[in-house]
């Protein structure tokens, strides 16, 4: 059996779940997210016990897989619309930041044009800073998605750091040439 997914998901109060034939609907305080789960899983709310619990029909390898996958997405689902996701970028170099633009926001990162990044549907970008970006969203994939297209228009480089980069992310550091003593 699947270590993730036999553990029920508990549902806090807020949060309204609703399980309809092949679709699970999750409602709460900072969005709604729907999930299409594949057809061989069982997936059932309590609604007393306020739990979710996911359930495979044998022990075939493709349901195996399906199984801990799913239980993860919609616990996903659930602490999104509960507590939300977020996701901070931190952006190094000289001259190199961000601005907000109405929902847009203009990365300068050293290239001749300023970079415009719009966030989709349900996910919202904050720059309490210059040099930090903060993407906040219910849908943890939208929100990933969305850090890693912002890093994506500038990684850092290993020589300086410059670029953009997660706020715990660590570069590795190359030496740079090394001068040659002697010879023409």
């Amino acid at each position: 059996m699947s270590k993730i997914g036999k553990k029920v998901i508990s549902v806090p109060v807020p949060v309204k779940v609703r399980v309809d034939g092949g679709m699970v609907f999750v409602e709460g305080p900072k969005g709604k997210l729907e999930f299409a789960h594949h057809p061989a899983m069982q997936v059932a709310f309590d609604d007393k016990a306020r739990e979710i619990s996911v359930n495979r029909p044998d022990n075939e390898r493709l349901n195996r897989s399906l199984h801990g996958l799913t239980r993860t997405l919609i616990a996903n689902m659930v602490e999104g619309v509960s507590k939300g996701f977020e996701k901070r970028l931190k952006i190094e170099g000289i001259g190199f930041q961000a601005r907000m633009d109405k929902k847009t926001v203009e990365l300068t990162v050293g290239f001749a044009n300023k970079i415009k990044v719009n966030p989709p549907e349900g996910v919202t970008i904050e720059v309490p800073e210059p040099t930090v970006v903060v993407v906040k969203g219910a849908d943890k994939q939208k929100v990933g998605q969305l850090a890693a297209e912002i890093r994506g228009v500038r990684p850092p480089e290993p020589y300086k750091g410059k670029g953009v980069r997660y706020e715990n992310e660590v570069v590795r550091r190359k030496e740079g040439k090394a001068f040659a003593s002697g010879g023409a």
